[in-house]
C-alpha cells in the first residue's frame, strides 16, 4: 500500500537538488515497485485487459513522468527495473483513444523544464 509520504515522492523527485538526486530515484523506484507488484501484478491493464479508471490515474506514468525523468536526469522507469510497468506504459500509450489524445511531447517536455524552473527548492531539499 502506498503511504501518503510516497504519494508525495514523484513532486519531490522533480524538485530536488542534484545532492539528493540518487535517494530520491530510490524513493521514486520503491513507490512505483509497489505500484507494479501490489496493482498491476500480471495483468495488462490495472483492471485486466481492458483500460479503466485506475489506468487512466496512473495515465500521468506514461508521458509526463517521462518528461520529468528527462529533466531530473535519471531513468527511472525503464524495462530492466520495471519490466511489467514499463510494459503497460508502451499497451497504455499505444490504445487508440488514449494515442490520439496524448500531449505533444516536445512541448510537454518545454513545458515540464520551465515548471521545474518556476518551482526550484532552496539547494538544501
Amino acid at each position: 500500500m502506498i503511504t501518503p509520504s510516497q504519494s508525495l515522492t514523484f513532486f519531490k523527485f522533480f524538485l530536488t537538488s542534484e545532492e539528493n538526486k540518487e535517494e530520491t530515484a530510490k524513493q521514486v523506484l520503491e513507490t512505483l515497485k509497489i505500484i507494479e507488484d501490489e496493482a498491476l501484478a500480471d495483468k495488462k491493464f490495472f483492471g485486466g485487459s481492458k483500460i479503466g479508471l485506475v489506468d487512466l490515474s496512473f495515465g500521468c506514468l506514461t508521458h509526463w513522468f517521462e518528461s520529468m525523468q528527462q529533466v531530473v536526469g535519471l531513468q527511472i522507469l525503464e524495462p530492466n527495473t520495471l519490466p511489467r510497468l514499463y510494459q503497460w506504459t508502451l499497451d497504455f500509450k499505444n490504445h487508440t483513444v488514449i494515442k490520439a489524445n496524448l500531449p505533444d511531447t516536445k512541448a510537454l517536455l518545454e513545458h515540464t523544464k520551465r515548471n521545474k524552473e518556476k518551482l526550484k527548492l532552496p539547494k538544501n531539499t
